[in-house]
């Protein structure tokens, strides 16, 4: 299916143009809780690359909702159901215009079959992808398919696959399909009366309203969408931070009881120290008086061997002449 330019629509011409497009498509087919990760790579990587408006581009891109992240999954996923669709929305809109009631009426009935269809093919994509679809995400896919069918507008900006959030379809157009009644007789107008305004202005304002409301929205939502990101942000720190802080008074704790048995190992050791010390004290003093004992026992040794010898001599001295 030939894609026209959405939400993000395509810069003109040129590589960088169809490789941002390129990042854009799978950004947009990224469920929506990886979706900032992504987006930021890919931009910091553009910077990297010397690519500051494509850098640009991609930090522009808004998340996108559950449903229009469903709703993008078709276009992507379903190219040829997609392009049927849109050719199914050209048709209503052209029979809605003509009141052709017959051909009007044979295009409802596909319309609410098809609408039906879709929505269920987007709810599976986004099961088999891991984020199931509530009933409003339904409704609000549902809601966008309508638009596509009622709105050229939104029928370009869902073709181009890079919804960020769901589509209404403007009060104007039938919700199930039947022909609108036709205007009443315009009325002569009296001399000097203003007539009514043309029919062409009157839709161009309706179309500006619905324009300006539907700005509003993005605008709401994507502040809403800022807020939301910014508590989650604020959320995460908080919760990180408290993990810190469990971590540090769990390290401090085991710090604490280290330090006490280091402590009450330190004062044994010490006491083992004393001891020691003191033995040793006691050791070199009975060591200085061995040591005493020793020289004295030799000195008398030595005293008692002389006392022999000179006893001995004069034995021999005083013995029988012969």
């Amino acid at each position: 299916m030939r894609r026209s330019s959405g939400g993000h629509g395509r810069a003109s011409g040129g590589r960088g143009a169809a490789r941002v497009e390129s990042v854009l498509d799978e950004l947009y087919t990224t469920p929506p809780s990886d979706f900032v990760s992504r987006r930021e790579e890919h931009a910091a990587a553009a910077r990297t690359a010397g690519r500051k408006e494509d850098a640009r581009r991609l930090h522009a891109a808004r998340r996108p909702t559950l449903a229009a992240w469903a709703a993008n999954l078709l276009t992507h996923s379903r190219p040829e159901e997609a392009g049927r669709f849109l050719e199914l929305g050209r048709a209503l809109r052209d029979a809605h215009r003509t009141l052709d009631a017959a051909g009007l009426r044979e295009l409802s009935d596909q319309r609410r079959r098809i609408v039906s269809a879709l929505s269920r093919q987007a709810a599976q994509l986004a099961g088999e992808a891991g984020h199931p679809l509530s009933e409003a995400a339904r409704r609000e896919v549902e809601a966008t398919l309508r638009a596509v069918l009622a709105d050229p507008e939104a029928a370009d900006r869902w073709a181009g696959g890079h919804l960020a959030v769901s589509l209404t379809p403007p009060s104007g157009f039938p919700a199930d399909g039947a022909p609108a009644e036709p205007a009443p007789p315009e009325r002569p107008s009296r001399p000097g009366t203003p007539r009514g305004k043309p029919a062409g202005r009157t839709k161009d304002e309706l179309a500006e309203r619905r324009r300006r409301r539907q700005e509003e929205l993005d605008r709401a939502e994507q502040a809403a969408e800022r807020a939301a990101r910014l508590l989650r942000d604020r959320r995460a720190e908080q919760a990180d931070a408290d993990a810190s802080l469990r971590r540090t008074q769990d390290e401090h704790g085991r710090a604490r009881a280290e330090l006490s048995a280091a402590e009450q190992q330190l004062r044994q050791a010490r006491e083992r120290l004393d001891r020691a010390e003191r033995e040793r004290r006691d050791a070199e003093e009975r060591g200085r008086t061995a040591a005493d004992a020793l020289a004295r026992a030799e000195r008398e040794a030595r005293e008692a061997t002389r006392q022999v010898d000179r006893s001995a001599s004069g034995v021999r001295r005083s013995g029988p002449s012969g």
